[in-house]
């Protein structure tokens, strides 16, 4: 009998860090904000202001009685669509080669180039 071997697959998120993005489907459908930390092992996107869940802390010294935190989780990449200020509306990634070989990201939509 054999076992597989657990392999972690790193997805390719086109998504950075401080890009403004917009909440497609879920409970926080039409909502904006910022993205805080990407995790591309997981497929993952953090983006504050959404998703925050409520967590029990124990005491510690930081919370001397204990508390409950809203912390955000994050959230699946394929729920987000990077905001395209010029539109107002969600538009996908792709890259643009320039002639000294570097990549540039450049809305779907509209095909300007992201700051």
């Amino acid at each position: 009998m054999s076992f597989k071997q657990a392999t972690k697959q790193i997805f390719k998120i086109r998504i950075k860090k401080g890009d403004t993005v917009i909440v497609r489907s879920g409970k926080y459908k039409g909502k904006t904000g910022k993205v805080t930390a990407t995790h591309p092992s997981l497929n993952k996107v953090t983006v504050e202001g959404i998703n925050i869940a409520k967590k029990a802390v124990k005491p510690n010294k930081q919370y001397p009685q204990g508390a409950i935190i809203e912390i955000t989780r994050p959230i699946w990449v394929s729920k987000v669509g990077i905001y395209d200020l010029a539109s107002k509306k969600a538009s996908r990634i792709t890259y643009k080669l320039e002639k000294d070989g570097s990549k540039k990201r450049v809305y779907k939509t509209s095909g300007k180039e992201i700051a």
